[in-house]
C-alpha cells in the first residue's frame, strides 16, 4: 500500500511540474487583421437606400491557452479538467469609414453626404486567458 500511495504522489507532482513549465508557453495576444465590412441602409419603408462596403483593420483575439487533465479521486469521473480560452479582456468601441457606397441600382455614389459611410463597430482591446465557460467578466 506504502508503494502505491508513493507513485500516486509522483504521478501529482509531475502534473504539477508539468502544468507550470507550460503555462511559460501561453501566447493569448490581441492581433490586427483585416475584414470586409458591408453595410446597407434602408428607407421607412425597407427599401434599399444605399449600400457601403470596405477593408477595415480590427483587432482580433488569438493564441494559446493551456489546458489540462490530470487524475483526480475527488471528482465524480476521476479526471479533474481545466480549460483555458483566448478572449477579450474588454472590448473597445470605435468609428470606421466605408467609402465604398452604392444606390439601389448599383451606381456609386459621388456626393460628398452620401459617398462615405461611417459606422460604429467593436473589437477587443486587449486579451488573455480565461477559464473556458466563464462569461462573469
Amino acid at each position: 500500500m506504502a508503494i502505491l500511495y508513493k507513485s500516486i504522489c509522483f504521478l501529482l507532482i509531475l502534473s504539477v511540474m508539468a502544468i507550470t513549465i507550460c503555462h511559460s508557453d501561453e501566447n493569448c495576444e490581441t492581433l490586427p487583421t483585416e475584414i470586409h465590412v458591408t453595410k446597407e441602409e434602408f428607407d421607412d419603408m425597407g427599401s434599399l437606400v444605399r449600400a457601403c462596403s470596405g477593408e477595415v483593420t480590427v483587432n482580433k483575439c488569438e493564441g494559446i491557452c493551456n489546458s489540462q487533465v490530470q487524475p483526480s479521486v475527488v471528482t465524480p469521473t476521476g479526471f479533474l479538467k481545466e480549460c483555458f480560452c483566448c478572449k477579450e479582456n474588454y472590448l473597445r468601441e470605435r468609428l470606421v469609414t466605408l467609402v465604398h457606397c452604392y444606390d439601389s441600382d448599383g451606381l456609386r455614389l459621388e456626393d460628398e453626404e452620401r459617398a462615405i459611410m461611417e459606422i460604429r463597430l467593436r473589437e477587443p482591446a486587449e486579451c488573455r486567458c480565461y477559464k473556458c465557460g466563464d462569461y462573469n467578466r
